[in-house]
């Protein structure tokens, strides 16, 4: 009976979770971030195809950069783009790590690097909140992202972790809503979920 209880209980919770997230558009806006990342997934693959066919070798020119840069620089500055919005395509360094010594070591790397990156913008926005001129700027820039933040929490991190928008930009605005941090650092995991999931795909192209 108790078992009973707990499960209908359960499925009560899951069913009107999934009306929330239905009835505020949760899914909707899933769908349309989809859609908006195929295309540059899409545009990527097919720009890195012409470049390596009509004009250098993708290969020889990651196996050169590999050569020439420190990894510790090369780390450095994807850590700072995902630090500040995001601002470098993360498959640009999946590709570059895919000719180095190591590709799984230097991709679990990036993923971190990524992770720890998604951490300092979410105390960036921790930060915007004690000043009240920054705070309304940016109120202002990001009003949807925080909106919906403010709506669907854990899951837009979610959805943020796995998906290629910038990181950043949903961890500045869980900081600035202040989301759980433990919570907030449990969801980014999946981070490095994503990244795993894309270097299956480009280390076979390059």
């Amino acid at each position: 009976m108790k078992k009973d209880a707990k499960s209908k209980k359960k499925k009560s919770r899951i069913r009107l979770l999934h009306q929330y997230y239905s009835y505020t558009g949760f899914y909707k806006f899933v769908w349309k971030s989809i859609k908006k990342a195929i295309l540059p997934i899409v545009l990527f693959v097919g720009a890195l195809l012409a470049i390596d066919r009509f004009v250098l070798d993708i290969e020889q020119m990651l196996v050169t950069v590999t050569e020439t840069y420190s990894p510790l620089g090369i780390l450095g500055v994807f850590f700072a783009s995902e630090s500040l919005l995001g601002l470098i395509p993360p498959e640009l360094f999946i590709a570059w790590s895919g000719k180095s010594d190591s590709p799984i070591l230097y991709l679990s790397f990036l993923a971190l690097a990524s992770y720890l990156g998604g951490v300092i913008s979410y105390f960036i926005g921790r930060w915007m909140t004690k000043i009240p001129a920054v705070h309304n700027a940016i109120e202002v820039k990001m009003a949807q992202h925080i909106k919906n933040t403010r709506k669907w929490g854990g899951f837009l991190i979610i959805v943020g972790a796995l998906l290629p928008i910038p990181f950043a930009m949903t961890s500045i605005a869980a900081g600035i809503i202040k989301f759980p941090f433990p919570s907030y650092l449990m969801f980014g995991l999946l981070r490095f979920a994503r990244f795993y999931l894309y270097a299956l795909v480009i280390f076979e192209m390059v």
